[in-house]
């Protein structure tokens, strides 16, 4: 197969049949074809939401650039800078391509940077955009996996689905506690972690990893199973 696939010189000057060269040529491509040898693999975007500047750092709402970071430093993903209006690096995470981003627009205009990302590097959002945020209808220490759904009343989420028309892409919920009945919601949800929540959460995180791992290989079920279930306070 080899030196037929040299071209039909080699052909001639061995005195091979042609028909039979092309014949066996045409093989080759269908069997590595059927193999997968060709086509191109899947990329997934990795989106972590929250806000920038140092005045939101380690805040509940920024949760989703705490998993990024995490990401960053446990796969030793390099920076690629400041681009599609996020901060974003490109690396490999259990031997897939992925591009992990935290959008510089501040939470509520997300989904900005999202299509853009979407758009350039021309993806499936629904097979291969995966978003991580806060929820605080979860304990923290919990997470939650869906691959599709509604906002749930988090700005971040619901600028995501406008942007790109489609609550259709796969996403991990970060519990950061309910809001206590005193407090504004805003409020809450920029305010910092107590040392308690902030161990809980932390972990939370490393099982979103963990998760993830599963979720690149197409196991989103088996993720959901293992790691959709209430974390004891």
């Amino acid at each position: 197969i080899a030196q037929c696939l040299v071209g039909s010189e080699m052909c001639i000057r061995d005195r091979c049949i042609l028909t039979d060269c092309e014949s066996r040529r045409k093989a080759f491509f269908a069997a590595a074809f059927s193999a997968n040898i060709f086509l191109e693999e899947k990329m997934y975007i990795i989106v972590g939401l929250g806000n920038p500047t140092r005045k939101y750092e380690g805040t509940k709402h920024n949760v989703g650039f705490d998993a990024i970071d995490y990401l960053v430093d446990e796969y030793n993903i390099p920076s690629s800078g400041l681009g599609h209006k996020a901060m974003y690096g490109k690396g490999m995470i259990a031997g897939h391509k992925v591009i992990l981003a935290k959008p510089m627009t501040y939470m509520n205009l997300s989904g900005e940077s999202v299509r853009e990302l979407v758009n350039y590097y021309k993806i499936d959002p629904e097979q291969e955009l995966i978003v991580v945020y806060d929820d605080i209808s979860l304990e923290p220490g919990q997470i939650r996996i869906r691959k599709k759904g509604s906002a749930g009343g988090h700005n971040g989420s619901k600028n995501i689905i406008a942007n790109l028309g489609t609550d259709r892409f796969q996403r991990i919920k970060i519990g950061v506690g309910e809001k206590p009945k005193e407090w504004d919601l805003a409020d809450y949800v920029l305010s910092p972690f107590s040392r308690e929540e902030r161990a809980k959460v932390d972990e939370a995180i490393s099982h979103a990893a963990k998760a993830l791992e599963l979720m690149l290989s197409d196991e989103t079920d088996a993720a959901m199973n293992e790691y959709n279930r209430k974390v004891e306070r």
